[in-house]
């Protein structure tokens, strides 16, 4: 996974989920730690590093506590090579 700051200041976590490209909020809403150190796991979900929380890459739902409140998720758009990431979905 891979933090990058967009144009509005927001920083993202993009991610390739076997060819698919995605962006989350860069920080956990449990405890604000960077969630490009977590892992991208085999089911699709993402883990935060800290402690432990998983989220679905999709649609932010928390999958496993400690997290109560959803992962932020941006659209994103892949175009000649290029990576767009749009504005945060609503929740």
């Amino acid at each position: 996974m891979l933090s990058v700051q967009l144009q509005s200041g927001e920083r993202v976590c993009l991610y390739n989920y076997r060819g698919e490209i995605g962006a989350v909020s860069e920080t956990c809403p449990h405890q604000d730690f960077p969630m490009c150190d977590g892992t991208l796991l085999d089911d699709g979900t993402i883990e935060c590093a800290w402690h432990g929380a998983r989220f679905d890459r999709l649609t932010g739902d928390v999958r496993r506590p400690p997290a109560t409140d959803p992962l932020g998720i941006y659209e994103v758009a892949v175009s000649e090579g290029q990576v767009f990431v749009g504005p945060r979905r609503p929740s």
